[in-house]
Order: C-alpha cells, then structure tokens, then sequence
C-alpha cells in the first residue's frame, strides 16, 4: 500500500477508534498535529507511535512549529523565537544572523524528530514587507537576498538534524494585507515585480535542495483568477517547468476561507491536485 494524497488532523492527545479507521484508509497519507494533541512530550512521541503503527508505510507526521506565535508544541520543548530575530541580527552582525538562524533550524527539527515528528512546515521563505498581517514577524526579512541567506542556514540546521524543510507560502504571502485564513487575499501585480521580490527567495532554496513548497492561497490576479494552491499556472507552469522544481508540493489548509472559492472540501482537494499539488492538508 502506498500513501494516499490527503493529509488530516486528530481531535485530541489520543489516536481514537474512529480515527485510526479515517487514517488506514487508502486516501490517508499523513497526519498534521496542533497544540490541541499536545500534552507532553512523552504522551506526544505515544501518540505518534500509534499513528505510525496504523499501516505501512506508515504514515507522514507533521506540524506547524517555526516559533514565535506559530508553535504547537511549548511546555516540554524550546520556547523559540520568531524568525524576524535572525534578521534584526543579521542587520546588527551578518554572520551571527546565519548562525543563529542555522542553531534554530537545528533545535527546531532535533527536538521534534526525538518525539516522532517527520517534518515541520518551515521555514517561512514570505517578506517581512509590514504590510501582511498573518506574515508579520514569521519571515526573516522584507529583503528577498536576506531572506535567502537567513533561510539557507535555518534549513542547513534541519537537515543536519536530519528533517527535510517545506518552504512556504509560493510564490509570496507577505504583499498582501489580508490574512487567508479569514479571506481570499488577491495581489494585483505584475508576475515581473512578484519574480524580482517575493518568488527571489523560493528560488535561492529550489536551488539549494528545498525538499518541498508549500503554495498561498493568494489570488495573483495578473498571473490566473485561482490562488496559486489551485493553480497549475503557478504550480505545473511557473513552480514545476519554469523554476523546476522536482519536490513535493503540499497544499496549504483547505479549511481556510482563502481555498473556499473552490467549492465545497471534495472540490477543494480535487482542484488542488489537479493544479498539481501532491499531497492535500486538511
């Protein structure tokens, strides 16, 4: 059996009946957690224990834990900073930017992957422009060469602790002011300007092994009418020939308000792999 293309998330601390059903099924590939599984750290590498034992090849554990006011996991593990730290330190000293932002890549994933955790969905490649507020301090920097090198040693930190690194949200989230968990944000620029800022970062980490991306649900109104998680311009088109790009492509939660504009959920997940994502996060 191989995994399927759909990944869910759990009500509580505990693998249920029901869940563990939902899981074996052949369309589950993965599991993303949040504070709400959490308890400790002990019950936490118990709970993934049981989803891994579900079936074979066991299923994908994943979370959304970059630091800051985006960690799902706190007493028991780090309290780590946002990633904007590492570019106020890198205005101040360029080199113990890097390194500071490679020590918390290191942390980050080293502490997960000692409970059972695959991968978390980081770093944040978007631009601090002060302009989104969902972004805000999660990016490293509003300059897209910055970033880049920030965000080069935060992943050399994650795979030296041996977890593969998602960036997020293609081809840039931080150029609009609408949250897209709450709305469906559109950028009116030219794709040019959208290249020669936001996308300046995702390419940098293509090039540098990014092992996979993780799309906005942003309308690019000059580039297609769909946001580019259901996209195939941005996906098959700009991310896959153009960039080329050969990693895994997971779409950003299709629960948001962002990815309503595709229909009901059903819809939801047919359209964004049919734009050419590989893996659907519910």
């Amino acid at each position: 059996m191989t995994l399927g293309p759909i990944m869910l998330d759990l009500r509580g601390p505990q693998l249920e009946a029901d869940e563990r059903e939902m899981l074996a099924h052949q369309l589950t590939g993965g599991v993303i957690l949040f504070s709400r599984n959490y308890e400790s750290p002990q019950q936490l590498y118990k709970l993934i224990n049981s989803i891994h034992t579900v079936r074979e090849p066991r299923l994908l554990v994943a979370v959304d834990h970059e630091g800051g006011r985006v960690q799902r996991f706190r007493e028991g593990f780090t309290c780590l900073p946002p990633c904007r730290v590492f570019g106020n330190q890198y205005d101040a000293d360029n080199r113990r930017g890097i390194e500071l932002a490679e020590m918390a890549g290191w942390l980050m994933a080293v502490e997960l992957r000692a409970v059972g955790v695959d991968f978390s969905f980081a770093p944040v490649l978007d631009l601090d422009k002060s302009i989104s507020r969902v972004i805000g301090n999660r990016a490293f920097h509003k300059d897209p060469e910055v970033v880049s090198l920030l965000a080069q040693g935060y992943i050399r930190g994650m795979k030296r602790a041996g977890m593969a690194t998602v960036g997020k949200h293609f081809p840039g989230h931080g150029s609009v002011p609408e949250d897209s968990h709450h709305a469906v944000p559109v950028d009116n620029r030219r794709y040019e300007d959208i290249q020669m800022e936001d996308q300046v970062p995702f390419e940098r980490m293509i090039h540098a092994g990014l092992a996979a991306i993780m799309p906005a649900h942003v309308i690019y109104s000059e580039v297609d009418d769909k946001p580019a998680g259901f996209s195939s311009v941005w996906l098959k088109g700009i991310l896959r020939h153009q960039i080329g790009f050969q990693g895994a492509i997971f779409s950003d939660d299709i629960s948001m308000a962002g990815a309503g504009i595709a229909g009901d959920y059903t819809e939801r997940a047919k359209a964004a792999l049919n734009a050419g994502c590989d893996m659907v996060v519910v």
